[in-house]
C-alpha cells in the first residue's frame, strides 16, 4: 500500500511540475543600444504567436534588425529583415485575437490587410489605441524599459518610415 501511495505521489508531482512548466510564459529581454526592454509574454492568450516569437528570438532572427516605423503617440514597429515593412521570416501566423486592450506598452503583431498575414514584425504601443483592439494579435507587454522605447526617434518618412539611423535591436533573448 505504501508503494502504491508513493508511486501515486510521484506521478502527481511529475504531472504537476509538467503542468507548471507548460503554462509558464517566457520573458523576453530585448537589448537596444539605449538599454534593455523586458517583455512579458501572454502564452495563455496567444500561444502560437508567443511560440513563434520565442523561436525567432532563440534563432537570432531579430539580432541587428531595426525599428523601421515609428509614429509618436502611436507605436514603434520592428522585426522586418528588409527594414522597410515588407519582409518577414517567411512563415505567416494565424491570428489569435484576444481581449487584451492595446494600451501603453502592449506588444502586438504587425500584419497586412489579411488578419492571418502576421509573420515576424511586431509593434509596441505608445498610448491607448482602442481602434486596434480585436484586430491585431496582442502577445506581450513591456514590463521594464518602456523609457527606452520612448527614446526611439520618430520616423520622418511617409507613414512613419525611419529614413536614417534607425534604432537597432541588438538581441532578443528568452529569459
Amino acid at each position: 500500500m505504501k508503494k502504491i501511495f508513493k508511486l501515486f505521489m510521484y506521478c502527481y508531482f511529475v504531472l504537476f511540475c509538467t503542468k507548471l512548466s507548460a503554462t509558464s510564459s517566457p520573458t523576453l529581454h530585448m537589448v537596444l543600444d539605449k538599454g534593455v526592454v523586458v517583455i512579458e509574454t501572454f502564452t495563455d492568450k496567444a500561444p502560437k504567436t508567443v511560440k513563434r516569437i520565442v523561436e525567432l528570438a532563440e534563432s537570432g532572427f531579430y539580432d541587428g534588425l531595426t525599428f523601421h516605423r515609428v509614429i509618436s503617440g502611436f507605436m514603434a514597429q520592428g522585426g522586418d529583415p528588409d527594414g522597410n515593412g515588407t519582409g518577414g521570416s517567411g512563415k505567416n501566423l494565424k491570428a489569435e485575437f484576444n481581449d487584451i486592450k492595446h494600451e501603453r506598452g502592449i506588444v502586438s503583431m504587425a500584419r497586412a490587410n489579411d488578419p492571418d498575414s502576421a509573420d515576424s514584425q511586431f509593434f509596441i504601443c505608445y498610448d491607448e489605441l482602442p481602434f486596434l483592439d480585436g484586430k491585431y494579435t496582442v502577445w506581450g507587454k513591456v514590463i521594464s524599459g518602456m523609457n527606452y522605447i520612448d527614446r526611439i526617434p520618430e520616423g520622418r518618412g511617409q507613414n512613419g518610415q525611419v529614413l536614417s539611423n534607425p534604432t537597432k535591436i541588438l538581441t532578443i533573448r528568452v529569459k
